[in-house]
Order: structure tokens, then C-alpha cells, then sequence
């Protein structure tokens, strides 16, 4: 099946897509503070670019979408350019794992949460991030 967009409204479609600051991002990050759970950090620089990262707590937290990251439970197969889509998405799944096991080789706890998840109940995310908190030491 070939592609209904010209490549102009392809590349336009392309270029609206955000990496940094989403909606589920922006939910939680509103949540935390609104909890009173501050001291985190956005666009921090560290390998995989997380969402949030609280430094002293030593804990990272990303927040992926569920089609770029292929959510076992809300991924659908795209109906064009296939094989394009599924190389390009289970190259981030691989990239994903070596970023958590580099992470956490370094030293820092790693979250990921899935953008249903967010949508669905950001409290609970929201709930486990305190936990995580809590339970962390400081550096």
C-alpha cells in the first residue's frame, strides 16, 4: 500500500511529532509538583534523553510512547510501509533495553511507563515514583 501524504505532508506530519515534552510527560510532571515531589530535573543529559531524572535519588524515569516503543499491549502493526516501521521500532525496543542495562550498570534506577498508563491513571504512576523516592538513598 503506498503512501496517501506527498512526501511534503509526510515530512511536515514527521516533524510535528514530539520527543521531549509530551502530554503524558507534562501530566506526571504537573502531578509530582502538585504532590509536592520536587527536585527533579527535565532534559537532563544522560544516555536515552529521560523524561525525568531525580539526581540525588539516582533515578531516572521515561515515559514511552506506545507506538515508537511497541507497548505489548496497544502497538498495531502499521498498515503501510511495514517493514520500514517495524525495523525503525524494534531498533528503539533494542535501544531501550541497552539503555536501561547502561543505566543501570552506571548506578541509577530506571522507570519506564507507558503512555496508556499515563492516560489511563497518573496518580498510580504518580504513587510509584514516591515509592521509588522513598525507598532510595541519597547520593
Amino acid at each position: 500500500m503506498t503512501d496517501v501524504l506527498t512526501p511534503e505532508q509526510r515530512k511536515l506530519n514527521m516533524s510535528r511529532i514530539k520527543g521531549k515534552d509530551t502530554s503524558p510527560e507534562i501530566v506526571i510532571r504537573r502531578l509530582l509538583y502538585s504532590k509536592g515531589i520536587r527536585g527533579y530535573r527535565i532534559h537532563y543529559p544522560l544516555i536515552g534523553k529521560p523524561d525525568i531524572v531525580f539526581i540525588r535519588k539516582r533515578l531516572v524515569i521515561f515515559i514511552d510512547g506506545c507506538f515508537w516503543h511497541k507497548c505489548p499491549d496497544c502497538f498495531i502493526i502499521p498498515k503501510t510501509r511495514t517493514e520500514f516501521w517495524l525495523e525503525k521500532i524494534n531498533k528503539n525496543v533494542t535501544r531501550d533495553c541497552k539503555i536501561n542495562e547502561k543505566l543501570t550498570s552506571d548506578g541509577w534506577n530506571v522507570l519506564r511507563f507507558w503512555e496508556h498508563e499515563v492516560r489511563k491513571n497518573p496518580e498510580h504512576i504518580v504513587e510509584m515514583i514516591r515509592h521509588q523516592i522513598k525507598n532510595s538513598p541519597k547520593v
